[in-house]
């Protein structure tokens, strides 16, 4: 494969999934570095830049992926609910170990606007997907 090929493919339906996945390693990262250096990346607003890029990447991944489906070119399947219970268990950690390790640690903003941002991309994401099942059947 040629450089101008893995240029062109670099930005394909395949490469936004694997670049979801880097950003929510790396999210999960600054996060448990977070916790664990008593909220220094919170607090420089480093958690913020990372925040903001997982939540780009991911909003571009799911909309892609809704694209496809509707225009009929999405036949992998790859359930954005392992994302929505990697966030709910990173949570319940996160509070659990501070209430029991009696950890100086505050849950960031950041971090429970992300929870959130996944869980709403998940809900519309399934009614689309339930949305486009419904007309599908109907035509024909």
């Amino acid at each position: 494969m040629s450089l101008l090929d893995r240029l062109q493919s670099f930005g394909s339906f395949g490469s936004w999934r694997a670049i979801v996945n880097l950003w929510t390693v790396v999210f999960f990262a600054a996060i448990f570095y977070d916790y664990t250096h008593e909220n220094v990346l919170a607090d420089n607003t480093a958690l913020l830049g990372i925040a903001g890029v997982y939540a780009a990447v991911l909003a571009i991944y799911s909309a892609e992926k809704e694209f496809r489906r509707w225009h009929h070119m999405h036949k992998s399947i790859h359930p954005g609910e392992m994302y929505t219970i990697l966030w709910t268990l990173l949570i319940i950690v996160l509070v659990v170990c501070s209430a029991l390790f009696n950890v100086k640690y505050r849950l960031p903003s950041e971090v429970s606007a992300s929870y959130i941002a996944v869980i709403t991309i998940l809900a519309i994401t399934r009614e689309s997907k339930n949305y486009y099942k419904r007309t599908r059947k109907k035509s024909r």
